[in-house]
């Protein structure tokens, strides 16, 4: 009974957290657009960029044309992503869309200087959606597509597919409303969006993964593993395609301030070894993120 008690309650405060996040998120992400952004006629991209040439000549106001706007998507995210998905999206939609018109009705404009609109807005801006696309939610429109093109695509950032995807939108805005500069500077903004989100989901330390080809391959590994490096070690069976000799292929994961060390280890060992440093954008496990922290 208490262990089936305190389960109710950690998921009752994750998920407390979570909404929490998105409300904030969705505030934030608000405050982007609307104080820096918006009044620098700066195009955020998706969904909102298409209100934002709807507003021009209709005058709708933003924030309920995209609500509107969203209603297809989210029962195609419902079809796909399942409820709780939807939930989280409609609630980050909602308060993002509420917030942009009731911050408009403020008349109040952070700068007019479109280069920093651009930059600071896009780094508010960015901040927002990356702590609801942390928790799993979104602010709808174009994120819905961004994360069923993610699930195809995974070797490409979540923040990568929403910036090309909001190039399309910018282009247009550009070519229907003739505002090139404009479109300049948003594609600026939408660039450091899609990095403040990549740093969000993905953590500003990134580890790197090496490869190691030597002859002295056990000697590496030990030094690896006792020496100051301090990292495991995994020893891969490889094969010389021209020679066609055995050789042992050691595979390690270290932090990227470890990247010198390990290099003068390398060379210390075996000055003839192949080494090999790629980035990895995720790792989980002992001395890195926790497995069980994945949302």
């Amino acid at each position: 009974m208490d262990n089936s008690r305190n389960t109710c309650g950690a998921k009752l405060r994750r998920q407390i957290v979570k909404y929490l996040l998105i409300v904030l998120g969705s505030v934030i992400y608000a405050i982007g657009f609307q104080y820096f952004m918006f009044p620098n006629n700066i195009v955020s991209g998706g969904v909102t960029g298409i209100a934002m040439i709807l507003n021009h000549f209709t005058r709708w106001p933003v924030g309920m044309t995209v609500l509107v706007m969203n209603v297809p998507l989210f029962l195609v995210a419902w079809r796909h992503f399942g409820a709780d998905y939807l939930i989280g999206s409609l609630v980050g939609t909602a308060i993002s869309s509420v917030c942009v018109d009731l911050f408009a009705s403020t008349g109040i404009v952070a700068t007019t200087d479109p280069m920093l609109g651009s930059i600071i807005g896009g780094v508010i801006k960015g901040a927002g959606l990356g702590m609801i696309y942390y928790v799993g939610a979104s602010t709808g429109g174009i994120d819905i597509v961004a994360k069923m093109l993610r699930q195809k695509y995974q070797q490409i950032n979540f923040g990568t597919i929403v910036l090309i995807l909001d190039v399309v939108i910018v282009a247009a805005y550009a070519f229907v409303l003739d505002k090139y500069q404009s479109a300049m500077y948003s594609l600026i903004g939408m660039y450091v969006v899609s990095k403040v989100v990549d740093l969000a989901l993905y953590g500003i330390d990134n580890s790197s993964l090496c490869y190691i080809v030597s002859e002295k391959s056990e000697e590496l590994a030990r030094e690896i593993i006792s020496g100051h490096v301090h990292r495991g070690v995994t020893i891969l069976e490889g094969e010389g395609a021209y020679s066609h000799q055995t050789k042992h292929v050691i595979m390690c994961v270290i932090k990227r301030t470890q990247i010198g060390e390990m290099r003068r280890l390398v060379k210390q060992v075996d000055e003839r070894s192949f080494f090999i440093v790629t980035d990895a954008k995720n790792v989980f496990g002992n001395g890195f993120e926790s497995i069980s922290e994945v949302r």
